[in-house]
């Protein structure tokens, strides 16, 4: 292997080793692992330019170009140009990634879930990166400039994290820039003078520093200026929908601001395929019975024909009594409800879950109130966190007749909730209209894409579904008709906008399972999603198209006799509806959590075609083998010159030359750990006493050096050396010498990163090229075979 190609080696390996810092960030390790896989196609293509051999820009341009072919591969594939080739539609998928990833980034907690947008910005910076040092480290070979772009990767990680561990990150990115410097060679190595224990340079003035030492300072005053500013301009990672750490909202003082759009669909499949069920509320109605209650989150009602998303909207002080829901007639029969909520120890949640439409809410803390969907958000890291508040509520009953007969929406209404962008595919308008074929209002319509979804058009529920995103998303979802909620609602609401009903998406949980004291346990596999939409003189209505979860509606089955609905009672998970008195398996992991015997989960809802993370037994033998490699890497010197020094001392070589060779060898690392660097111009007598003076050895270790030295003397010039009794003894006695004179941080350095562990890299150096030359040798031999 040739210099540079080992150099590209080694800057590969630096920025991912870099990389690994932002692992804590993110739920899954698939990330690094795709990385790593382009990574290693990005330098084949450095490597191989550089041997035909091209010139650095145009080294660079085809390492670009393959850069973004392998992202289009990746992430923009249905988009490309035959599969392969980024056009504007590949772009335009970027953009919109793009933007969900800074979005994500800064509303998810850590760790945040892997959605297609973060994949996208920690795939594409790794590259880029690793790009940069390839080209100053192996095009231009500056290996030392090229530790600012991964000082800037590792800033990333540390400015975001709020771990204990990073300085386990920092050893092993530390560890992955010191590879690379040492592999421009000996020489290269040589230069960098005290920074690495070596003797300064020839010439050089006394005391003075030498111009790469003088290089590495300015690097290194430059690279602390990243380090500091970088993790000010990061956007942070706290709050999310069902994070574990809230970040607030608004601006200012905290009376005014504003909600941004963000994406609140977080692992909803994960919540629903958790085998550890864990109850995230507690409801206590404050009647005796207990209401088929959704509890509601916020509502989606920005459509661009990819993802549904909250709109920006003001928010406000909490009023003391909430107004009357939109377009809510005296006409509508209605129940004041009052339900005491808990939320769990581990939810932290920055909006308020609460039962729709909710008419006031008693809590403590820095709550805000966004009018537009009735919602309440926390303010200032505000979250739900072991929260207990109460909530009054109306639970609706709207009549059939009421909703067939309900009046035109005002003007403004309707144009904001029934605008479907241009790229929603034209099957989803027409097979609308195909299912709602002699509907005589829009009630009628709403009913039969409920039935068409949940009974009628031969849909399956099914969480492990992979429907893809984008645009065609929701046409591949008819097209397959196998989903969970979030594909039967996102389907439902943009098919009823493109009939003229104004529509959105609720996030939230559905009814959850009766306890015998008389309140209801909601658990992760509650979580759900379902459409919402507007009738005048009865506002927003809830609507069920998912079939087996949740509950029907009441006044959607009058106007349909004869249909074959699944059974109410079937509850939204495979457990017994009936009240029970032993506590649920999600109070028991709440009260075990404090002890960690229960994962921390990431709740919430996750948009179409989230991948899912590797299995149990993949996940844990990467866990192990990463801990394995933060303890191995850091302490591979120690541990090495550890082994080699019981070798050289065993005392068990049949040969007496070789043992008091070997004995001065170690006598001479020894001192090299300790500060004394080896001078091969010098006899073994005038090395000896170097390392007495040097050393500061007192009388007995110094004698013990000598006697060490005279063996090697007899070995190299008599005619017939005699055995040396007890070198293994006198070398012992010198180390135990060296490391009486020196400081306490002498003596860990010359335990942990000892200087002679540089013959490990030289040592692995040589047998490759003694593996090349016999692969050489045999060449020949195959072609006349």
């Amino acid at each position: 292997m040739s210099g540079r190609a080992r150099l590209a080696l080694c800057a590969a390996a630096a920025t991912l080793m870099a990389s690994s810092a932002l692992l804590p960030l993110v739920d899954g390790p698939t990330w690094l692992l795709l990385s790593a896989l382009l990574v290693a196609v990005q330098a084949g293509v450095g490597t191989a330019a550089r041997r035909i051999p091209l010139s650095r820009s145009l080294t660079l341009l085809a390492q670009l170009l393959v850069t973004l072919v392998l992202l289009t591969l990746v992430f923009a594939r249905a988009e490309a140009l035959g599969g392969l080739l980024p056009g504007p539609q590949a772009f335009l998928r970027f953009g919109a990634l793009f933007g969900q990833g800074a979005d994500d980034v800064s509303h998810y907690a850590i760790p945040a879930p892997l959605t297609d947008g973060i994949r996208l910005l920690l795939v594409g910076g790794v590259l880029l990166v690793h790009l940069l040092v390839d080209t100053l480290a192996v095009s231009f070979r500056r290996a030392a400039p090229a530790g600012l772009p991964l000082l800037a990767l590792y800033s990333v990680a540390a400015g975001l994290s709020d771990g204990a561990a990073d300085w386990l990150w920092f050893l092993v990115a530390a560890t992955g820039y010191l590879m690379l410097l040492l592999a421009e060679g000996r020489e290269r190595l040589a230069q960098w003078g005290r920074v690495f224990g070596g003797t300064p340079r020839a010439g050089a003035p006394a005391g003075g520093v030498t111009a790469p030492a003088r290089t590495g300072r300015r690097i290194g005053a430059v690279a602390l200026g990243v380090a500091l500013v970088v993790p000010l301009a990061l956007p942070t990672l706290h709050g999310g929908l069902l994070g574990r750490a809230g970040s607030g909202v608004g601006a200012g003082n905290g009376r005014g601001g504003t909600i941004s759009a963000v994406n609140p669909l977080v692992s909803l499949r994960d919540s629903l395929n958790v085998d550890d069920d864990r109850q995230v509320l507690s409801l206590r109605p404050s009647s005796g019975e207990v209401p088929d209650m959704y509890v509601r989150i916020v509502s989606l009602d920005d459509f661009d024909g990819t993802d549904w998303k909250p709109s920006q909207r003001r928010i406000a002080a909490v009023p003391g009594v909430f107004p009357a829901p939109a377009g809510l007639s005296d006409d509508v029969r209605r129940t004041t409800l009052r339900t005491v909520i808990t939320a769990a120890d581990w939810y932290a949640q920055d909006w308020l879950p609460m039962p729709y439409p909710p008419s006031g809410v008693r809590i403590d803390g820095n709550w805000r109130y966004e009018p537009v969907g009735m919602t309440l958000v926390g303010d200032h890291g505000q979250t739900t966190r072991g929260e207990t508040y109460q909530v009054t509520s109306l639970d609706l009953r709207p009549t059939a007749k009421q909703l067939a007969d309900a009046p035109k929406p005002p003007p403004a209404l309707e144009r904001e909730y029934t605008r479907v962008p241009s790229r929603l595919p034209d099957v989803v308008a027409r097979t609308a209209e195909q299912v709602t074929s002699g509907a005589r209002n829009h009630y009628e319509e709403a009913v039969r894409l409920q039935d068409w979804f949940s009974v009628d058009g031969g849909f399956r529920y099914d969480t492990e579904v992979q429907v893809g995103r984008g645009a065609d998303a929701i046409a591949n979802f008819l097209k397959k008709k196998e989903g969970f909620c979030v594909h039967f609602s996102f389907a439902m609401a943009a098919m009823a906008r493109t009939l003229g009903i104004p529509a959105r998406v609720a996030v939230g949980f559905a009814p959850g399972t009766p306890q015998g004291d008389g309140s209801v346990s909601v658990s992760l596999k509650d979580a759900h999603a379902w459409p919402e939409l507007y009738f005048q003189g009865v506002g927003w209505t809830r609507f069920e198209p998912t079939p087996t979860r949740g509950t029907t509606p009441a006044y959607t089955q009058q106007d349909t006799p004869g249909s074959a609905r699944p059974d109410q009672e079937l509850p939204s998970r495979g457990a017994s509806r009936e009240p029970s008195a032993a506590a649920t398996q999600g109070e028991n992991c709440a009260a075990q959590d404090r002890s960690g015997a229960c994962a921390d989960p990431s709740a919430a809802v996750a948009a179409p075609g989230g991948g899912g993370g590797p299995s149990g037994g993949l996940w844990a033998a990467l866990i192990v083998l990463g801990a394995l490699a933060l303890v191995g890497l850091p302490l591979s010197p120690m541990l090495w010159r550890t082994r080699v020094r019981a070798r050289r001392l065993d005392g068990h070589s049949p040969d007496p030359a070789g043992r008091t060779l070997a004995a001065w060898r170690e006598l001479t690392d020894s001192a090299w750990d300790h500060g004394v660097i080896p001078d091969h111009s010098l006899t073994p007598r005038g090395s000896a006493a170097r390392i007495v003076r040097l050393g500061r050895l007192d009388t007995e270790a110094g004698a013990a050096v000598h006697r060490v030295a005279a063996a090697l003397e007899e070995v190299l010039y008599a005619p017939a050396p005699r055995p040396a009794p007890d070198l293994a003894k006198d070398v012992r006695r010198v180390i135990a010498g060296l490391a009486a004179p020196v400081g306490r941080g002498t003596r860990l350095r010359a335990l942990f990163a000892p200087r002679s562990a540089r013959r490990m890299l030289w040592s692995a150096q040589d047998r490759w090229a003694a593996l090349r030359a016999r692969a050489a040798a045999l060449r020949p031999v195959r072609g006349a075979a």
